[in-house]
């Protein structure tokens, strides 16, 4: 009997089986489409806030990823520093008082004024007269733009010659490498201030300022020469270096085009920092009457003519030490900003927001 109903019991429960199965898929049938409504609903409100991303993103302007070139990159990183925008606007504004500047003066620096001799700065003399009755503004004007013009090009010259020499030594190895580098320990020990100075009193007052560039660039190039050599060591183990090599390229091709566009940023740098070493360098020689020479006029010239009016009339040595001063200063803001924006770990590259 107990048997019988134990099999009683298991039919009536697999009869119940399809009763179960028809009410979960009933069930399931009645879930299915509210899951699905919800997950279609999900998914459009998704799509929805990509799209409202995009088009903010597209409408801020920062949906687009720029490529930007090296130089303009450093252009961003320099002027974004305050120094090197105030730097350049002062340097733009000496350049165009020693270009323009004269042709607004009353008087030409060569003709003195007899009936104003050391006078104080007034209407007609804006910066006053020397004790020869030389307009100290036109003198400025004319003397600034000499001392830039001799600054600027002894730099350019030494810097070229520096850039292909020292690259040039520092890519042919061997004996060029060694016979160039005894070359420059030999011009390092020669007494260069002294043969500039004999070069340029030799020569007339015309051409003074024109032995002046050559005496500063025939011996300014040494110590850059060095510098970029030490720095194209590196350079010349590279790959594209190499392959240039091995395809046959001429050593002078590979020189201009892959190595000294490679130091660029660092000639550039040498370059800047050569116009205020050169300008110094003038102002001390003329300073000490061996650079410019009468009639002509510089920055050197006007603080040789001002030492013995220091006390009687300070105008005339501290219009041309004011503008010096400016000069050199303006110059090292710009090396300076120049200088960060090439270094990559310096706080000119700015900082990514979160």
């Amino acid at each position: 009997m107990t048997d019988m109903n134990n099999t009683n019991e298991m039919q009536t429960d697999r009869n119940d089986l399809p009763d179960a199965d028809a009410a979960a898929t009933a069930e399931a049938s009645k879930t299915a489409p509210a899951a699905a409504e919800v997950g279609k609903s999900t998914v459009v409100n998704a799509l929805e806030e990509i799209k409202a991303e995009k088009a903010i993103e597209k409408e801020s302007g920062k949906g687009e990823v720029k490529h930007i070139g090296y130089w303009h990159l450093i252009a961003r990183r320099f002027f974004r520093q305050p120094r090197a925008i105030i730097g350049v606007t002062v340097f733009v504004i000496l350049i165009l008082i020693a270009l323009f500047g004269g042709r607004f003066a009353k008087f030409s620096y060569e003709d003195p004024d007899f009936t104003a001799l050391s006078a104080a700065p007034s209407a007609d003399h804006w910066l006053g007269t020397d004790s020869s009755g030389i307009d100290m503004y036109a003198a400025l004007c004319h003397g600034l733009g000499r001392s830039l013009t001799i600054g600027v090009l002894s730099s350019v010259i030494t810097t070229v010659i520096a850039a292909i020499y020292g690259t040039a030594i520092a890519y042919f190895r061997g004996i060029v490498e060694k016979i160039g580098m005894w070359l420059l320990d030999m011009l390092m020990v020669i007494p260069a201030f002294l043969l500039i100075a004999l070069m340029v009193r030799a020569a007339n007052a015309s051409a003074g300022w024109l032995w002046l560039v050559f005496g500063m660039s025939i011996f300014g190039w040494i110590g850059p020469a060095r510098t970029l050599r030490t720095m194209a060591l590196s350079l010349r183990e590279r790959d594209y270096v190499k392959a240039s090599k091995y395809m046959g390229v001429n050593s002078f091709t590979i020189i201009i085009r892959h190595l000294v566009p490679n130091l660029a940023s660092i000639i550039i740098l040498n370059l800047i920092l050569g116009v205020i070493s050169s300008v110094g360098s003038e102002t001390a020689l003329s300073f000490l009457g061996l650079g410019i020479k009468v009639p002509d006029t510089s920055l050197g010239t006007l603080l040789a003519g001002g030492q013995t009016t220091l006390q009687t009339a300070p105008w005339v040595i501290g219009v041309p030490s004011v503008a010096l001063i400016v000069l050199c200063v303006c110059l090292m803001m710009i090396s300076d900003a120049l200088r960060d924006a090439v270094d990559p770990r310096s706080g000119a590259t700015g900082q990514v927001s979160a």
